[in-house]
């Protein structure tokens, strides 16, 4: 593997690790205004993220190569509202959807196939969450922070009615 290609996967380490704390902060804020259903949504996306954390350097070491951990910024703890929460996740879902499309493209332009491979499922699974997530922030926004609604949507989200 090049040195290119180790550097940002490396980097999509943390953007995952990072994107796991901000799910943890975000499912303390939805749990502070009794919003159980998104705060068991964020807690498992929360520890999805960092499931795929673990792949990624679980990739790295099975191509003998270093893992180089860095220093985590502190996640947002602060939202004013529930839209701007879901909001916030679809940025950072679509953050992620670019980075494993720039490994992918470093990979291609390395003719690295088992990458490439890798890649494949993450890449379909991203795609699914960033969608989810665009689903979601439509339906809080179509809400417009009305309390009522808001509780219905989070009903919603509790039973595992998350998608299209």
């Amino acid at each position: 593997m090049s040195q290119e290609l180790v550097g940002a996967i490396q980097q999509h380490i943390n953007l995952e690790l990072e994107a796991s704390m901000t799910y943890l902060s975000m499912s303390i804020w939805c749990a502070e205004r009794e919003l159980a259903g998104f705060y068991k949504f964020f807690s498992a996306e929360s520890a999805e993220e960092r499931g795929h954390a673990i792949q990624f350097a679980d990739y790295l070491v099975a191509r003998a190569q270093r893992n180089d951990l860095q220093p985590l910024q502190a996640p947002c703890q602060n939202w004013s509202k529930l839209e701007d929460v879901v909001f916030s996740s679809f940025r950072m879902e679509a953050d992620t959807t670019s980075s494993i499309q720039h490994l992918y493209s470093i990979a291609e332009r390395e003719n690295d196939v088992r990458t490439t491979v890798f890649l494949d499922p993450l890449l379909e699974q991203q795609i699914g969450s960033e969608d989810q997530y665009a689903y979601l922030h439509g339906r809080i926004k179509f809400a417009d922070n009305d309390s009522t609604a808001l509780l219905v949507i989070d009903g919603e989200v509790r039973s595992g009615l998350t998608s299209r």
